[in-house]
């Protein structure tokens, strides 16, 4: 059978990092940087090489990642039908029998087991180190060769110490970083869209975003030395401000009261129904301002706390008018000047563990998959409610 291929166009650096001798290729990239495109396009040629049964994998941090590349390379070809596909199990097979497979590295012992010929890690950093043993392990029969691709994230993941190897002369690694000034001087990015983003942007979001340059603290918003210098015993004076998480499915309804220093004066961390959430709420809270999360779990359950407690207002996300990102901007901007304490235990925990994702265009703030927020975003609250009750001024969301 033959098949007549024709690689698309590539930049410089693209190519270099395609067309790379090493086995293992690990590159930081900046965000839009055309890394994915580029790695298709080499999945795809690995695929021609190899023969009916045998496979190549593409594999990303979550299935929806992975589901992503397998759309685009099925669509990236101009042959129609050239694939026969499998959408269930994100399958594309070649007129060859060869496979491609995309596989989500959630589960890390379901890597284990098959001979792949070839790979690329997507997003390698954001990933679990137990994933790569796994893929790692599936390239040894074959000597198959392993992209690893993904940006910037902090120098206390195994990714960044993977690619400090690679850059150390390690035998059979090389590493490649692309930041998106390249991208611009290749016409893929503009310049006026990367200034913008400076100016957007927290100084150490778009180094590591935009620079692929990773930051101490990693993606973590609040940085850790802040945090860790904020620790605090609670406060014995009055609550002047609340902010309350409420349980969403697994998670803990927190409840986190801040004095008039912005020292933390109250902590409650619970899992109760509803009646019993909002009957604790309403005995806590009572005419002290305070601002809950009503995203997700409706204005319903909010409305019935302002019932009995007058001055609480629901701070729902998906409305818009207050974003998340711009609460935990206003609490790291807190945590950084000093102005607001932190309990040692689970709030410290899940505070040094928070991260920021960036996701077509937007900052998302949230725990690492798997751990929880809810102790972050109550304290966000209680923050906010506090600054914008000074002077009596209630600010409705």
């Amino acid at each position: 059978m033959q098949i007549h291929y024709k690689r698309p166009s590539l930049t410089s650096y693209q190519i270099k990092l395609l067309d790379s001798p090493a086995r293992f290729t690990v590159c930081e990239a900046a965000t839009k940087c055309g890394k994915t495109a580029s790695h298709i396009i080499w999945l795809f040629e690995e695929a021609l090489k190899v023969k009916a049964g045998q496979s190549v994998w593409w594999v990303a941090p979550v299935y929806g990642q992975a589901e992503i590349a397998f759309k685009r390379m099925r669509n990236q070809v101009t042959v129609r039908d050239f694939f026969k596909t499998n959408e269930s199990k994100l399958v594309l097979t070649l007129p060859t029998g060869a496979e491609i497979h995309f596989k989500s590295a959630e589960k890390p012992d379901n890597l284990y087991g098959d001979d792949v010929y070839a790979a690329v890690f997507d997003e390698f950093t954001r990933a679990r180190e137990e994933a790569w043993y796994a893929l790692r392990s599936t390239l040894t029969a074959t000597g198959g060769k392993c992209k690893l691709i993904g940006n910037a994230k902090g120098k206390k993941n195994w990714g960044y110490k993977l690619g400090v190897k690679a850059k150390n002369g390690e035998s059979g690694y090389e590493y490649h970083k692309i930041t998106a000034y390249d991208a611009a001087a290749e016409g893929i990015l503009s310049l006026d869209e990367i200034e913008q983003a400076k100016r957007d942007l927290p100084e150490w979001i778009f180094n590591e975003l935009y620079l692929a340059e990773p930051s101490e603290d990693g993606s973590n918003p609040f940085g850790l030395k802040a945090i860790r210098a904020n620790i605090r015993e609670i406060s014995k004076e009055p609550t002047v401000a609340y902010g309350v998480d409420l349980a969403k499915y697994s998670d803990w309804t927190v409840i986190t009261g801040l004095d008039k220093s912005g020292r933390v004066s109250y902590f409650d961390r619970f899992q109760l129904d509803w009646a019993q959430t909002k009957a604790r709420m309403m005995s806590v809270v009572g005419k002290t301002a305070a601002h809950i999360d009503s995203t997700g779990v409706g204005d319903p359950i909010v409305e019935d706390i302002a019932r009995k407690c007058p001055r609480v207002i629901g701070v729902n996300y998906a409305a818009g008018v207050r974003t998340k990102q711009q609460l935990m901007e206003g609490l790291a901007t807190a945590i950084n000047s000093g102005e607001i304490s932190i309990l040692a235990g689970v709030m410290q925990d899940e505070l040094e563990g928070f991260e920021f994702i960036y996701n077509q265009g937007r900052v998302k703030f949230s725990a690492p998959d798997g751990s929880h927020d809810d102790c972050v975003n109550s304290l966000a609250l209680a923050w906010d409610c506090k600054v914008n009750n000074r002077n009596g001024i209630w600010a409705a969301y």
